[in-house]
């Protein structure tokens, strides 16, 4: 008769109990050491696997809650970005910008202006949430302070800013970019300018009603950026209203950014990209008497002659599958010289509106989408082409810097202490770059879309990953200590970074 049982281990065993059971020949002792040990294998692999019971639990009872001191800190990865700040220097280049304000006050401004980054790359947005890392034990030994200053010292700081230290703010945040760009030397430099439309729902100096797609009728400042491809870096910007027009101060702006980074790095190859809002004769006579290769999207609706010399081209060459072009040396009537003039279809499927005569599917029917580019570049169009494309790179860190770096929050009505904000949203997500270059050296060379050398994850995953651990910090034989939950993928990536920071030191 058989049996079933089940054990722990094994998952089902069969056997015969009083049950005459046929004898069977003997087997030579090779056969039966060979039979043991498979017996034996598949036994080892059985107890492997773990039974219900030592894998679910009962629902467990919810435990009451208590608060007290026992110096735990909700953002014990604090220890990573606090090292890190000391290998580069930050708080020594941060009281320079503010030297000229320093007086009798108990927080002076550069500490409070490191208070925000912190603040910022705690993920935290508005200044009234500083409520909720006040009291945290690390978060006040990385600001070097026993008691963090509350909202009003926090605002007060930033009305009384002045263009002064806004000015020196941006050098310092030029100087992190310049000091990246001398130790990885890249043979060419890549910029890319653009604005960004940052609106309030009330009023602040130097606001004004705009153009603005999402927030129709809303006061806005609209500052012009210039980043750094290779680096993912933001290296200036240049701070307007919100109703200029995009190429308002671009010119002076980008021969700035131009010949300082040619100061640091003189045989590099400085290339620009820029929009269609940025075309006049203006900007890129100066490129090109400057040396910078650039390429400069064309407004159609500002030439008429570009449409015809579109309708009347007969022959295009193939770039790939979808896109075609020809070029021309061309000018307006008002420039004074030709230039490379590059025009481009790409295939495109536009959806037929209204209704169709078959609802299974929804057809579509093929068109093309055209544009222009000006360049003085002298590589082959193919290039040229995914070179511009390229610049679509910046609206990504457009929306990192508003979406994790909360640069689209005005806190106050001062323009200079909305700037100095800014800036503090700026110098997070540069020093989160800075931080991740410093781990590992580049992991690609120079694409033809000019994409970042490094692979870089966003500041909110460094936060999730680094920042947002709990610990608890003591002081066993006087030895200042902090000890952090023993997950082995955060051991082994906080003691990968400390071991790559203590070499820069």
């Amino acid at each position: 008769m058989l049996k079933r049982v089940v054990g722990a281990a094994n998952r089902d065993i069969l056997f015969r109990e009083k049950c005459p059971v046929k004898q069977k020949k003997s087997e030579p002792p090779e056969a039966l050491a060979r039979s043991k040990g498979k017996q034996n294998k598949h036994r080892r692999f059985a107890l492997m696997k773990p039974s219900r019971k030592e894998v679910h639990r009962k629902a467990p009872a919810v435990p009451e809650i208590k608060f007290e001191s026992h110096a735990l800190s909700s953002f014990s990865g604090l220890v990573i970005w606090q090292r890190f700040f000391q290998v580069i220097g930050l708080k020594r280049r941060l009281d320079q910008c503010f030297r000229h304000l320093s007086g009798g006050k108990i927080y002076s401004p550069s500490t409070i202006f490191f208070q925000l980054i912190v603040h910022l790359l705690l993920g935290f947005r508005e200044l009234r949430d500083r409520a909720y890392y006040a009291d945290d034990p690390l978060v006040q030994r990385v600001l070097g302070l026993k008691k963090v200053p509350d909202v009003a010292t926090i605002t007060r700081m930033l009305n009384d800013a002045d263009a002064r230290s806004v000015g020196h703010l941006r050098g310092a945040l030029r100087g992190l970019v310049k000091d990246r760009l001398r130790l990885q030397s890249p043979a060419r430099i890549t910029i890319d300018f653009d604005g960004s439309v940052l609106s309030t729902k009330r009023f602040a100096e130097g606001t004004a009603v705009g153009f603005n797609r999402k927030k129709k009728g809303a006061r806005s400042y609209y500052p012009l950026f210039a980043t750094i491809a290779q680096t993912g870096q933001v290296f200036d910007f240049h701070h307007r209203p919100g109703n200029v027009h995009d190429s308002n101060g671009a010119k002076h702006f980008i021969l700035q950014c131009v010949r300082e980074l040619r100061g640091i790095l003189p045989n590099a190859v400085i290339e620009v990209r820029m929009d269609s809002a940025f075309f006049n004769d203006d900007i890129v006579f100066a490129l090109h008497e400057e040396g910078v290769e650039f390429s400069v999207s064309v407004p159609f609706e500002r030439f008429t002659e570009l449409k015809k010399m579109i309708e009347a081209r007969k022959r295009w060459h193939r770039l790939n599958g979808d896109v075609d072009y020809f070029e021309s040396a061309w000018k307006p009537a008002s420039w004074n010289r030709r230039f490379r003039f590059l025009f481009v279809r790409t295939r495109a499927k536009r959806q037929r509106k209204g209704e169709v005569q078959l609802n299974l599917f929804t057809p579509y029917e093929r068109g093309y989408e055209f544009k222009v580019i000006v360049t003085n570049k002298p590589i082959d169009a193919g290039r040229v082409v995914a070179f511009h494309e390229g610049r679509g790179s910046q609206e990504g860190i457009f929306g990192e810097l508003k979406s994790h770096c909360h640069m689209d929050y005005i806190p106050v009505r001062r323009l200079h202490g909305n700037q100095v904000y800014m800036l503090a949203t700026l110098f997070v997500h540069n020093l989160g770059r800075e931080l991740q270059m410093r781990l590992a050296a580049p992991e690609r060379g120079t694409t033809r879309t000019r994409k970042t050398l490094w692979f870089f994850e966003r500041i909110d995953t460094l936060r999730q990953h680094l920042i947002l651990r709990a610990g608890r910090l003591t002081s066993p034989q006087g030895r200042l200590t902090i000890t952090i939950s023993a997950n082995k993928a955060i051991k082994q990536k906080f003691m990968r970074i400390f071991h790559a920071l203590h070499s820069a030191a």
